[in-house]
C-alpha cells in the first residue's frame, strides 16, 4: 500500500489508492511534533497490519528548524584564515545604504569554527598537506565544544577533496555526524558552499530524530515480514529514502511545495494545459512556480535569510495563507501575515484563536459556509468570529469592510508573489493558466486571475490534497553536481570533453539506484549545463541535449532582455539528475451523468462582493456533472478546500474532474 503525507501548518494531507480509486483525508497538523499528525492518519486508513507499506512524506520540520533558528549545535571546520567565511558573505546587500540593517547571526558562532592549517590549489594541486597531529587537535576542539554535528568544507575541496576526506574520517571515528562540501555541493563559490554545507549540518540532529520517530512509529501499521519503506520528498521534485533524507536534509527545505508544484503539472497536462502558473495557498504560506511545459529548477535559493544551493524547483513563497493574521502597523496601516495562527490556537472560527486571520475574514464576507470543512466534519463558528472581528476592526466602519481589507491585502501579496515568477522574468500571465489549489487556494483564485488578467483558472480535482498526490506519484531522484570551468569553443568539442564528467556522476548514481532496487529501463539520466558569458557572474541552466550553446542564448534572452552571439560563453558546472522511475497512480476520467448544476445546489445564501451583499449559491462539487456549465457568484463546496466562482465569471467540470473557471466576455473586456 503506498500512501503520500504533506504535512502543513494547518492540516496534514494524506492521500492514498484504496480499490483502485485515490482518496484523500486532512487531519490537523500537530506542530510540537509532526510525525503524530501522520500516524493519526495511517490509524484511520490502515486497517489490519500492511504486507507491504511504502509511506512518502513532505516535511516542514528542515524548514521550521531553519526559520526558528532551532536545529543542531554544529562545528565547522575550515581552512585555516577562513573561519569567519560564514559571516563576511558577500559583498551583495538586500539594503546597501542602511548602516543599521540587521543581519542574521551565522549558524555556526566563532567560538565552533576552526581552521586547518592545509591548502589545495586552484587546478586541484596540493600546496600544504594536513599533518595527523593538526588533524587530531581540530578533533578534540571539536568534541569540547560539544558539537552534535560537523561541518567540513575546505578551500578548492570541489576539485580535489582529499583533505576533506581525511579529516571527516577523523570526526566520524569520534562518533560525531559530518556534513562534507564535496558530498553535498562540489561547485565553487565559498560562501555559498559553507553555508549549504553549515545548513546540512544544522539539520541533521533534527531530521535524523524525527525520521527516526517516523520510522518507528511506521513500523507498527506493517507486518513483522516486512519493514515499511519511508521515503521523503526532495526540493528538487524527487524522493529519496529516509537515510538518505536523514544524511542530507538540506535538500528537504522545500519538501511540501515541491509536491505542490508536481502535482499541478500533472493535472495540468491532463486537461490539455501546458503553461501553467501554479498557485498553491495553504494554511500558513502561499507557493508560486511558472511551468512552460516543465518545471524549473534553481540553485540559488534563500532559505531563512540563508543561501542555499543544492537544486531546489524554483518555488517562490510568501507568508500569506488561511491562517495569517491580520494586524494594524504603528501607522495605523493593515497588514496581514506573515506571522500565522498555524493548527494551535488556528483562526477564530475554529473555536480556539482571538485574532483575526484570512480565514475569518472569508467566513465573515460569507464565502465560506458555516458548515466548514471536511465534509462539514470540522464546523466553523461565526458568531464567536463576529465577536473577535468587532474587537480587532480598529478604524474600519464594519467588520465586513475590516474583512474584505484582510482579503485585498492578502491579494496584494500573492499578486507581487506570482510578477516575481512571471513578469519580471520576462513571462506574460495571460499566456497561463493559473492552476489554483491547497485549502485556500480556490478561494483568492478569481481575484487573482482578474487582477493579473490571466484568462482561466484550473481547480484540480483534490485541490486540498493536490502536494500529496504530487507526492505520491514522484520518482526517485539523486541529483549530482560538479564545477568544471570550461570555455564552449564549438558544442561537439565541449560535449566531448564533458563525456567522461558525466560519465562519471551517472555512475555513481545507477549504483546507488541499483542499491535501491531500479534496474534498465526504470532508470532515466537527465544531464544539465549551468553556463554564462565569460566575466558573467551568475549561470543559467540548460539541457545538455541538442545544440546548448543556442538554448543557452534564448535563455538569456528571455530572463535578461538580451543575447549576444557573439560573445564567449562557459560552461561552469555539470549537473545530472538520476532518475529511478516509480509506478503512479492516475486519476480516473468522469463520465457525464446528464446532471446540470441545479442539481448540485446545496444552499442559496448572501455573500459580499465589491462591497455590497450578492445572492450566492452554494454547490456541491461532487454533485456536478462534467460539462454542465454554471456561472458566478456562487461557492463551491468539497471535502478538501472551498472555492469562490465570482461575479463575472463562469465555470464547469472537465472530463478529467478539473474545474475550469473563466471571465465571461463582458467581464473580460472590462
Amino acid at each position: 500500500m503506498r500512501i503520500a503525507m504533506d504535512t502543513g501548518g494547518t492540516f496534514t494531507d494524506c492521500v492514498f489508492v484504496r480499490d483502485g480509486r485515490l482518496e484523500i483525508l486532512k487531519v490537523p497538523s500537530t506542530p510540537d511534533n509532526p510525525a503524530r499528525a501522520i500516524v493519526q492518519a495511517l490509524e484511520k486508513v490502515i486497517g489490519a497490519p500492511e504486507p507491504e507499506l511504502e509511506l512518502t512524506c513532505g516535511t516542514t520540520v528542515g524548514t521550521n528548524a531553519l526559520l526558528e533558528r532551532r536545529g543542531g549545535r554544529v562545528a565547522l571546520v575550515t581552512t585555516a584564515g577562513f573561519e569567519d567565511v560564514l559571516e563576511i558573505g558577500r559583498q551583495a546587500r538586500p539594503k546597501l545604504y542602511d548602516f543599521f540593517v540587521d543581519r542574521p547571526a551565522p549558524l555556526v558562532p566563532s567560538d565552533r569554527r576552526f581552521g586547518l592549517r592545509e591548502r589545495i590549489a586552484a587546478d586541484g594541486g596540493l600546496v600544504r598537506r594536513p599533518s595527523q597531529s593538526d588533524i587530531a587537535a581540530i578533533v578534540l576542539q571539536v568534541v569540547r565544544s560539544r558539537a552534535e554535528s560537523a561541518a567540513v568544507c575546505f578551500l578548492f575541496s570541489f576539485t580535489n577533496p582529499a583533505h576533506e576526506r581525511a579529516m571527516a574520517k577523523a570526526l566520524r571515528a569520534s562518533g560525531i555526524p559530518v556534513s562534507v562540501s564535496h558530498e553535498i555541493l562540489p561547485e565553487f563559490r565559498e560562501f555559498e558552499r559553507t553555508s549549504t554545507t553549515v545548513a546540512n549540518a544544522y539539520l541533521v540532529p533534527v531530521m535524523g530524530r524525527y525520521l527516526a520517530d517516523l520510522a518507528g512509529q511506521v513500523a507498527r501499521f506493517a507486518s513483522s515480514r516486512a519493514r515499511p519503506a519511508v521515503r521523503i520528498m526532495q526540493s528538487s521534485g524527487g524522493i529519496v529514502s529516509a537515510e538518505v533524507a536523514s544524511s542530507e536534509p538540506v535538500r528537504t527545505i522545500l519538501s511540501g511545495p515541491a509536491g505542490g508544484v508536481l502535482g499541478a503539472q500533472y493535472v495540468a497536462e491532463l486537461s490539455g494545459f501546458h503553461r501553467i502558473i501554479s498557485f498553491d495557498m495553504g494554511g500558513t504560506s502561499t507557493d508560486v512556480a511558472l511551468m512552460d511545459g516543465s518545471a524549473g529548477t534553481t540553485n540559488e535559493a534563500r532559505v531563512a535569510d540563508l543561501p542555499v544551493a543544492v537544486p531546489m524547483l524554483d518555488i517562490h513563497t510568501v507568508g500569506a495563507g488561511g491562517g495569517s493574521l491580520a494586524r494594524f502597523d504603528r501607522a495605523g496601516a493593515l497588514r496581514v501575515g506573515p506571522e500565522s495562527a498555524g493548527a494551535n490556537p488556528g483562526p477564530i472560527c475554529y473555536g480556539r484563536g482571538e485574532r483575526p486571520t484570512v480565514t475569518d475574514a472569508h467566513l465573515i464576507l460569507g464565502r465560506i459556509p458555516e458548515r466548514g470543512f471536511l465534509s462539514g466534519d470540522f464546523p466553523l463558528d461565526l458568531s464567536r468570529t463576529r465577536k473577535w472581528m468587532e474587537r480587532s476592526r480598529g478604524p474600519m466602519r464594519s467588520i465586513e469592510q475590516f474583512a474584505q481589507g484582510i482579503v485585498d491585502v492578502a491579494n496584494a501579496v500573492m499578486e507581487k508573489a506570482i510578477r516575481v515568477i512571471s513578469v519580471e522574468r520576462g513571462h506574460d500571465p495571460r499566456d497561463y493558466t493559473l492552476v489554483a489549489f491547497g485549502g485556500a487556494g480556490g478561494l483568492h483564485a478569481c481575484d487573482l486571475a482578474a487582477a493579473l488578467r490571466i484568462p482561466r483558472v484550473l481547480i484540480p480535482r483534490l485541490p486540498g490534497g493536490l502536494s500529496a498526490l504530487g507526492i505520491l506519484r514522484a520518482d526517485v531522484v539523486h541529483d549530482y553536481s560538479r564545477t568544471v570551468r570550461l570555455n564552449v569553443l564549438s558544442v561537439t568539442a565541449t560535449r566531448r570533453t564533458l563525456a567522461l564528467e558525466f560519465a562519471h556522476l551517472e555512475s555513481r548514481g545507477r549504483a546507488v539506484l541499483r542499491d535501491e532496487g531500479f534496474q534498465g529501463n526504470k532508470i532515466r539520466i537527465e544531464r544539465l549545463l549551468d553556463m554564462r558569458y565569460i566575466g558573467q557572474a551568475y549561470e543559467l541552466t540548460v539541457p545538455e541535449a541538442g545544440d546548448f550553446l543556442s538554448a543557452f542564448h534564448r535563455a538569456h534572452d528571455q530572463r535578461y532582455g538580451y543575447s549576444d552571439t557573439a560573445r564567449s560563453a562557459e560552461v561552469v558546472n555539470v549537473r545530472t539528475r538520476v532518475i529511478g522511475l516509480t509506478s503512479k497512480p492516475q486519476l480516473d476520467r468522469m463520465l457525464a451523468s446528464g446532471r446540470n448544476s441545479a442539481g448540485a445546489l446545496v444552499e442559496s445564501r448572501s455573500a459580499i462582493f465589491g462591497g455590497r451583499a450578492v445572492p450566492t449559491r452554494v454547490l456541491d462539487r461532487a454533485q456536478l456533472s462534467p460539462g454542465s456549465p454554471f456561472s458566478g457568484p456562487a461557492i463551491i463546496s468539497e471535502y478538501s478546500a472551498t472555492t469562490v466562482v465570482a461575479p463575472g465569471w463562469r465555470g464547469k467540470l472537465d472530463s478529467w474532474g478539473n474545474l475550469i473557471l473563466s471571465q465571461t466576455a463582458a467581464k473580460a473586456k472590462r
